[in-house]
């Protein structure tokens, strides 16, 4: 484990907080709340602010009045949008953390245009964080959490659960065991948290899946059987699973379901957390529901 910094008082803290409304950022805010810190956090839609927390109205390309200066940035949103407003900014703040994605790994080699630039975008988002904290003699670090569950909004295991409610079924084709990581959006802002008292995580980038690597027809499986009524699985051969999706997306569903999707449900898609484990005592909780 690496030397931690002396713990203060957090109530002279102050974080400026990107993607406040998002699946991460509510779990984080509460989180940041709880350790007394002051929060001011971005929006698009207005809000309601509370005693420690502020929100203002904007976003990334047009983000309005923000602090001037502040302890720590964090960033729960798209990390493209993030690393050009801060190449662009002037606040002052020693210290940053991003949230990135896998995707940057998964997807660099995927034959979809749109994925493969997903990842390229990614990359470079990273690589222009550090540049920026670099010139500032400020200290970035990065995460990259896998497939992101918990707060009901992601669009894998919630649009699984609510397609399942509807029909009372989940179609999926005959090999799709590639082995996932699923990770809770708890797990995530706490990792957040434990990263700015860090010193070892300094300039780094953290792969952050969750405890358990899963089939993903056992993932799904065990999705179904949580929801109240479960829900049945279907198996099907795949070329009749290629049909049965190619009749969807005429129809105008499943349009976020690529080729290049379906070949991964057969491949392990599956991260070493343990430099965040040594670093910063990263624990995250297996599947659970």
């Amino acid at each position: 484990m690496s030397s931690q910094r002396t713990m203060a008082a957090n109530t002279d803290r102050h974080a400026l907080l990107m993607g406040g409304s998002g699946q991460i950022g509510e779990a984080a805010v509460a989180r940041l709340l709880a350790a007394g810190w002051r929060i001011s956090a971005l929006s698009r839609q207005p809000r309601q602010s509370r005693p420690g927390l502020q929100w203002l109205a904007g976003e990334l390309d047009n983000p309005g009045e923000l602090p001037h200066q502040v302890d720590c940035i964090f960033s729960m949103g798209p990390l493209d949008a993030f690393a050009r407003w801060y190449a662009a900014s002037s606040i002052d703040c020693p210290r940053v953390i991003a949230f990135g994605s896998t995707s940057l790994e998964t997807k660099q080699t995927s034959l979809d245009a749109h994925e493969g630039d997903l990842a390229l975008r990614l990359h470079q988002a990273e690589a222009s964080v550090f540049a920026t904290a670099s010139q500032r003699s400020a200290v970035a670090t990065l995460l990259r959490p896998t497939l992101v569950y918990g707060s009901g909004r992601d669009q894998n295991i919630s649009r699984i659960a609510a397609m399942a409610r509807r029909s009372g079924f989940f179609i999926l084709p005959s090999g799709a065991s590639g082995l996932r990581q699923p990770v809770h959006v708890e797990d995530l802002a706490a990792a957040a948290l434990a990263v700015f008292d860090c010193d070892a995580a300094g300039g780094k980038a953290y792969a952050l899946p969750g405890a358990e690597a899963l089939p993903y027809d056992q993932m799904v499986a065990r999705t179904l059987r949580a929801l109240a009524p479960s829900a049945r699985l279907w198996r099907l051969p795949m070329p009749v699973f290629r049909l049965a999706v190619k009749v969807a997306r005429a129809s105008g569903r499943l349009q976020g379901l690529t080729d290049a999707a379906i070949s991964r449900l057969g491949e392990d898609l599956v991260f070493d957390d343990s430099a965040a484990r040594a670093d910063f005592g990263y624990a995250p909780r297996g599947f659970v529901l």
